[in-house]
Parts: C-alpha cells; structure tokens; sequence
C-alpha cells in the first residue's frame, strides 16, 4: 500500500511539472522528465501494463533500489559541479539551459535504469572473470574522466594566466577523452554480455 502510494505520488509530480514545463515552453525538460520518471519507474510501469497491479517489494529489490538511488542522486551532484566549475562557463554558453536541463533528466533516469539493471540481473551473475576485467574498465573509465576535468581545467588556467597556447595538460585531456571511451565501451560490453547471459 506504501509502495502504491509513493509511485503515486512520484508519477502525479512528475505529471504536474511537466504540465507546468509545456506551458512555459519547455517542451524538451517536460519531455526529458516525463521519459526519466518512466526509466525509473520501469518496473511499476511494466508491471502495470502487463499485469494490471504493481510488482512485489521485497527486501532484495528495495536494497537495488536503494542502491540505484545513490548512484543515480550521485550522477546528479557530479554533473551539477562539473556544469558550476569554472571552464564550463564558457561550454555552457552554447547550449540552452533548458537543454542543459533536459539532458540532466535524461541521463539521471538512464543512470538509474542501468544501476538497478546492474543490481538486479547483472551482479547475480559476475564470476570472478568477469568481475576483475568489469572492475578495471570501470576504474578506466573513472581515472579518465576525473583525469579529463582535472587537465582542462588547468589548461585553461595556465592559459589564461600567462596567455599562452598550453600543449601538455591539452594532450592529457585529449588522452582521457580516448581512454574513457575505451572504458566505457568496455563496461557496457560485459554489462550486455552478462545481462543476456544465462545464470550459471
């Protein structure tokens, strides 16, 4: 009955913001918040859909959720530093804040569709194998990216400072970029491999 309450609540909310977006002409945030909210509540949706009630809360599943909360409230924070520091002034300049705001929502709602995926099918199934070379494509993808920001910003700092053309932490940036996609790729290749595959 809680349950039932709360994916109530969560979904009239999110209903209601987006009226409020579409009539200030936010289509692509109401638009965003709407397809989040529906990647999050996957589940309840689907099971809605197909079974007229929603899906059985046990102790396991409300420990994903959970999980799949902190990672996706996680996301939101880094992302929200990463648009306030100050070499993305100038990035975000180009972009609208409402798109800004738009691609927020989605990816918050992937984040969260992807960790509870993760929680629920995927980490039943890592052996040992699998969980050393997802563990280091991960630790890849995490180095580079804090590499990334790291090296922008002290290129546009040593460049702004001493106006010159800074080369090093440019290369390193550009390094990052590769070495991030390379973990990315990496880990969504062994998160597909053994979400499809069968328990062993």
């Amino acid at each position: 009955m809680r349950t039932k309450r709360v994916f109530l609540a969560v979904s009239i909310t999110a209903l209601v913001v987006a009226i409020l977006l579409i009539s200030l002409r936010a289509y692509y945030v109401a638009v965003a918040l709407i397809v989040g909210a529906s990647l999050i509540g996957h589940r309840e949706f689907w099971s809605l859909i197909t079974r007229r009630k929603l899906p059985v809360i046990d102790e396991r599943v409300r420990e994903n959720i959970g999980k799949s909360v902190r990672n996706g409230f996680i996301f939101l924070v880094l992302a929200l530093a990463f648009l306030m520091l100050p070499f993305s002034v100038r990035l975000s300049t180009t972009p609208e804040t409402v798109h800004l705001l738009a691609a927020l929502f989605l990816s918050a709602g992937v984040v969260y569709l992807f960790s509870y995926l993760f929680y629920d099918r995927v980490e039943p199934k890592l052996d040992g194998r699998w969980s050393k070379k997802l563990r280091v494509f991960l630790l890849v993808t995490g180095i580079s990216l804090g590499a990334f920001i790291i090296s922008v910003f002290l290129h546009n700092a040593i460049s702004g400072l001493f106006h010159i053309e800074e080369p090093v932490f440019f290369v390193i940036a550009l390094l990052s970029v590769v070495a991030f996609a390379v973990g990315l790729v990496g880990s969504l290749v062994i998160f597909i491999k053994v979400l499809f595959s069968r328990a062993s």
